[in-house]
């Protein structure tokens, strides 16, 4: 999808800083963090939200669950959350799916 921004961004069309990457996941650091470590993890594929997975993402999407803690300790977190917007009224802003991973603040957004 040429008007996606994170399609854009796995195209190598606008520069990310990424901090992992193979043949379906790609992830780095978000450029609006919310909290001093905060990336994010999105599938290669353009998958609109989590209320859009088919049964046949069930892989994807648990490698992409199992990258937060291996990612987050590599970061150097101790502890850390993790975020999917789904929909707008879910406070999804961009609809590729997504998800945030951000710590290593004693308080964390709630949002």
């Amino acid at each position: 999808m040429t008007d996606c921004i994170f399609c854009r961004i796995i195209n190598g069309e606008i520069p990310s800083k990424n901090i992992y990457e193979d043949p379906e996941i790609l992830v780095f650091h978000d450029i609006r963090p919310l909290a001093p470590t905060h990336f994010l993890i999105l599938p290669k594929k353009h998958i609109e939200s989590l209320a859009t997975c088919e049964e046949s993402s069930e892989s994807l999407l648990g490698r992409m669950l199992l990258l937060a803690p291996k990612l987050a300790f590599e970061q150097g977190l101790k502890g850390f959350r993790t975020m999917i917007n789904t929909g707008s009224e879910g406070g999804q802003e961009v609809f590729h799916l997504h998800i945030h991973v951000f710590g290593g603040a004693k308080t964390l957004p709630k949002t």
